[in-house]
């Protein structure tokens, strides 16, 4: 079971450049509840360029990041979906 610690977490961008900063801030402080509870991963979604939420997800393994854009469907139907980060 989940403690009441947080679980996720939005970052909205409102000066340029500070983008990377609050991502990583953010995900560092995922990071420290995901090695606490040791069972969930973290994933980062794109919701469009200034706003994104990172979040504790079953679906992700332990220790790992993975990123998603939420965007309108290609033409053919398709989406883009989570994919690990490569460091």
């Amino acid at each position: 079971m989940r403690s009441q610690a947080t679980e996720h977490l939005e970052v909205v961008v409102t000066k340029p450049g500070q983008l990377h900063e609050l991502l990583d801030n953010a995900e560092a402080v995922l990071r420290k509840v995901a090695i606490a509870q040791r069972s969930t991963g973290i994933l980062v979604t794109r919701h469009d360029p200034l706003r994104y939420t990172l979040a504790l997800c079953d679906a992700v393994p332990f220790g790992e990041t993975w990123e998603q854009t939420l965007s309108r469907p290609l033409a053919e139907g398709r989406t883009t979906g989570p994919s690990p980060v490569e460091n």
